[in-house]
């Protein structure tokens, strides 16, 4: 059911519009003043507002421009029984849907209703589809660290170079990763991702090469492998130090000489794939363990990145909360909520095990569980552990 919020000083008005768009249908708010129905919009997501221009405390013109800077979304609806076409032009201007004079037509009304709910839904729904055509997030943080991940991007992208990208569980290397396809000539083509750890062993060669029908038991139809799908594009192999070694070996042969051969075939593929790579472990020690080619590790670190863990750069944590502020508000279609400065210095404080996914995770649930502002009760409630 549509919620609408009516602000007028004419309680007659509010009483009549009130009756007629419950009657259609419409779950109503009512606010007498200015400043009451700001109080009520800032509480609450409403799907439209019809305001009065003429009222006390605070005017219609007024409201519309502090209810924007809370929800741009919202469709405004200004009414006035006091209105001339330079009221109707500034009140557009300012971010309206429309003007409507009083006594308002009833179908005129309606109709504008209708237009309105029409026009959140396609907001809505382009958000939507912006999020899921959107490739990258944002690289966030001013800190010495990322800037120097953010300069070797522009330097590296551009370029062929295979890069190995270092880091915790959490820390944002898939986003790294993304952002030098994205910024390098191969954009255009597919990023093709591996999770190396995911995959059993004896399946990633399959995962990685493909195979013909009948190479094995299950293979019951011919399979393009991820580097044939990454042809003219990059290939992203995530945790790459969980990578069998047998597998490494043609790994390595796919890099020297760009070309592949699907399990169970004779036929050498030639691949154009560019090759990244990330990993939690140290790669040197696992070549000191038997467990990674070290031939294999220079192969793929011609240029290394490591993306440090957020407790390294802690000065960066409320650039990313404000981040993930809009970004989840955004998701759940709410105003952004805001977050007092000692909520903002607990979280500063906080041991982040889980780096930026979980300090994604963390705002998500403050924004489900908490009020318009975020304070430090909340951040001692819902996210610090009780001792």
């Amino acid at each position: 059911m549509p919620h609408i919020l009516i602000i007028d000083d004419e309680k007659a008005i509010r009483k009549t519009l009130t009756e007629i768009l419950g009657f259609e249908g419409y779950k109503i708010d009512e606010a007498g003043d200015g400043e009451e129905g700001l109080k009520k919009f800032g509480e609450r997501t409403y799907d439209i507002v019809l305001c009065d221009i003429k009222m006390p405390k605070l005017d219609g013109i007024e409201f519309l421009e502090k209810a924007k800077q809370i929800n741009a979304d919202t469709p405004i609806i200004m009414i006035s029984g006091h209105g001339n076409i330079d009221t109707a032009v500034e009140a557009v201007k300012k971010g309206a849907f429309d003007y409507i004079s009083k006594p308002p037509d009833l179908n005129r009304l309606l109709i504008t209703l209708r237009n309105a709910m029409e026009k959140q839904d396609l907001v809505a729904e382009t958000k939507k589809l912006k999020r899921k055509a959107s490739k990258v997030q944002q690289m966030v943080g001013e800190s010495a660290a990322i800037q120097k991940i953010k300069d070797t991007v522009e330097k590296v992208a551009p370029t062929e170079a295979r890069v190995l990208i270092t880091g915790e569980n959490g820390v944002g290397k898939e986003l790294v990763a993304r952002w030098i396809h994205e910024k390098s000539s191969r954009s255009a083509g597919p990023m093709v991702e591996v999770n190396c750890a995911a995959i059993p062993g004896e399946l990633i060669e399959s995962e990685l090469f493909g195979h013909e029908k009948g190479s094995f038991t299950s293979a019951i139809k011919q399979r393009i492998g991820k580097f044939e799908q990454a042809n003219g594009g990059t290939l992203f192999l995530d945790e790459i130090g969980d990578m069998s070694l047998n597998a490494q070996a043609k790994v390595l042969r796919a890099l020297q000489e760009g070309k592949i051969t699907r399990v169970g075939a004779d036929k050498d593929i030639n691949v154009d794939v560019r090759v990244i790579a990330a990993t939690n472990k140290d790669l040197l020690k696992e070549v000191d363990d038997k467990t990674f080619r070290l031939d294999l590790y220079h192969r793929l670190g011609v240029i290394i990145i490591h993306v440090p863990s957020l407790n390294e750069r802690n000065d960066d944590i409320p650039h990313l909360v404000n981040y993930f502020l809009e970004l989840v508000a955004a998701e759940y279609g709410q105003p952004v909520k805001t977050m007092e400065p000692e909520a903002m210095g607990a979280l500063e404080k906080y041991d982040w095990t889980g780096n930026i996914r979980e300090l994604r995770n963390v705002v998500e649930r403050l924004i489900i569980l908490s009020g318009k502002t975020i304070s430090l009760e909340d951040v001692n409630t819902y996210v610090l552990p009780k001792s």
